[in-house]
């Protein structure tokens, strides 16, 4: 699958390089940028450095920055 399939399919922004933010009970909002995808999932590398790239379903509490707020 793509970052095509998971846009047209979910009805997100996800493409690389996007940043986005994700909402986690236990470690609250993480920032990161979107890296590549895995089936039917995104890969973001935190912000934070050396953060290590996790997988996240697309639709799971992740709000995509659009380019007019950058």
């Amino acid at each position: 699958m793509s970052m095509k399939y998971i846009r047209d399919y979910y009805g997100v922004p996800a493409k690389r390089g996007t940043q986005v933010t994700i909402t986690t009970p236990k470690m609250g909002d993480i920032q990161g940028t979107i890296v590549a995808s895995r089936g039917a999932y995104i890969r973001v590398r935190p912000d934070l450095s050396g953060g290590r790239i996790l997988t996240y379903h697309p639709t799971d509490n992740i709000r995509y920055k659009s380019k007019e707020s950058s």
